[in-house]
């Protein structure tokens, strides 16, 4: 890709407070490009532009680094397709160790193709239903974050976050502009695990002006009743 097209995206990106360096610059174009052959065979995503995949993907997941405060932890992504927003994440924070969980055989075979393509240490890749994860007793209490982009909705990925995360570990939801209804349907989902709600981000995306919304559900420390 053209050093121009990309400085228009590193420049999107800085407008919303995202910094991306040269060597991460590198690794988003080469998945850029991956993901546009593969699409091709098996239609991983919906998008088939670059601005697409730059804008509606890679920016739209880095909008969750301000939010991670533990950049030596454990972060599950549940759910997590083409990679989103596990590794985007862990491109631009790579001391952070990074479980991307996703149950289509074609998106993990993807998955890990990509991870020997950009040599990301630290990058797991589980081919499992949630519902079969969230029954080994090994990852409870283990990550300090969980992420999820959509892939479920939130009194569910609240239930299921209360088993992996460690004591005030925190689930972050990626979601459309209108959720109403869902938190309302969280509140007492959240109590029953131990879970309270964290606060919420409205944001824009740059150029497409696509409005997003990111959720924060904490677990408290005390006993819960599952």
């Amino acid at each position: 890709m053209e050093r121009k097209v990309l400085d228009k995206y590193i420049q999107a990106a800085a407008e919303i407070g995202i910094t991306i360096g040269e060597k991460e610059r590198n690794l988003f174009n080469l998945y850029c490009e991956e993901l546009l052959v593969w699409n091709e065979k098996m239609n991983l995503v919906s998008v088939k532009t670059r601005d697409d995949i730059w804008m509606k993907h890679f920016i739209d997941s880095l909008t969750l680094l301000p939010l991670i405060k533990t950049p030596a932890g454990r972060l599950l992504d549940i759910g997590s397709g083409a990679g989103f927003p596990g590794i985007p994440i862990k491109i631009a924070m790579n001391t952070l160790e990074v479980f991307l969980l996703e149950a289509s055989r074609k998106r993990v075979s993807f998955l890990k193709h990509l991870r020997r393509r950009l040599r990301l240490e630290g990058l797991h890749i589980i081919h499992k239903r949630v519902e079969d994860f969230v029954t080994d007793e090994s990852h409870l209490h283990t990550f300090d974050i969980v992420v999820s982009r959509a892939s479920l909705k939130l009194p569910e990925l609240i239930r299921i976050s209360s088993f992996f995360l460690v004591g005030n570990g925190r689930v972050i939801a990626m979601k459309g502009p209108e959720i109403t209804k869902e938190l309302k349907e969280s509140a007492e989902a959240a109590t029953a695990v131990g879970m309270v709600f964290h606060g919420s981000h409205d944001l824009k995306l740059p150029i497409m002006s696509a409005n997003r919304k990111i959720v924060i559900y904490k677990r408290v420390l005390q006993s819960v009743n599952r």
